[in-house]
């Protein structure tokens, strides 16, 4: 009975009180809202980020009162290992760090170099904090995106290595599933955020987006809580290696078109 309370009880104030949770590339955006997510309902949350101006922004919100912030490039496995050193425990951790190059992205350097934030970054702190998370029997949320189904030609970096988060997801979930560790992925669509604004804020193509997905709208940061909030909660305890798509039906609309 008190598992199946745990369950009823998913999204109470208190659900990860107790908890601490790390959020990469939470200084904005997707990962920002994450963060407040888990804060709301209790957690102890770090929030890394790289940019150190966006860091203070961050500090001086009073929306973010009750996060930690830390700088953190997840490309430096040296700085990650020092985090994961000074972290007592962890029970969640959400690989939201993430960067685009644009149409660099055909460029060897840029390429490489978005590859080692979206996907080396992920596992240099899946595998620092893998022990933490045994010990606390964890998730870990891998932020994949609707390019790990579709294609886009002018970001082929972004696009493979969205594509690969789903495959890490797979086989980290394979290989830390005997730790009791759970590893899943989100993948968002359409989201108006900083990145995505040059779309969303032109009528004419925030329109064709939102036209082209099964809701007919944009999706916002807030739409991707709930899934993240989910998959680390007792609901999802027997729910490994897969991934939730949050983008209001684009792909599936796209698809069938």
């Amino acid at each position: 009975m008190a598992g199946l309370n745990a369950v009823f009880e998913t999204f109470s104030d208190s659900l990860f009180s107790g908890k601490t949770v790390l959020v990469s590339g939470a200084t904005s955006g997707i990962g920002l809202d994450i963060a407040r997510g888990y804060s709301a309902l209790g957690a102890q949350v770090i929030a890394s980020g790289t940019n150190p101006e966006k860091i203070a922004r961050a500090r001086g919100d009073a929306a973010n009162e009750s996060l930690r912030f830390e700088e953190l490039d997840v490309r430096d496995m040296v700085a990650v290992e020092k985090l994961a050193k000074g972290l007592p425990e962890l029970d969640v951790l959400v690989n939201a760090a993430g960067t685009i190059g644009g149409t660099k992205e055909h460029e060897v350097p840029t390429f490489m170099d978005v590859m080692d934030v979206n996907l080396n970054g992920a596992m240099r702190l899946s595998y620092a904090f893998r022990e933490h998370l045994k010990a606390s029997n964890g998730a870990i949320i891998n932020i994949a995106s609707m390019l790990s189904y579709l294609a886009e030609p002018e970001i082929p970096a972004y696009t493979a290595s969205k594509t690969a988060i789903l495959g890490l997801t797979r086989s980290l979930a394979l290989a830390y599933g005997p730790d009791g560790i759970r590893v899943n992925a989100i993948s968002p669509g359409y989201h108006q955020t900083d990145m995505t604004k040059p779309l969303w804020s032109v009528p004419k193509s925030h329109d064709m987006v939102a036209e082209h997905s099964a809701l007919k709208r944009w999706g916002t940061t807030f739409d991707l809580v709930g899934a993240a909030m989910f998959l680390a909660s007792p609901a999802a305890g027997f729910i490994t290696g897969v991934d939730i798509p949050v983008d209001g039906g684009y792909v599936i609309a796209n698809v069938v078109r």
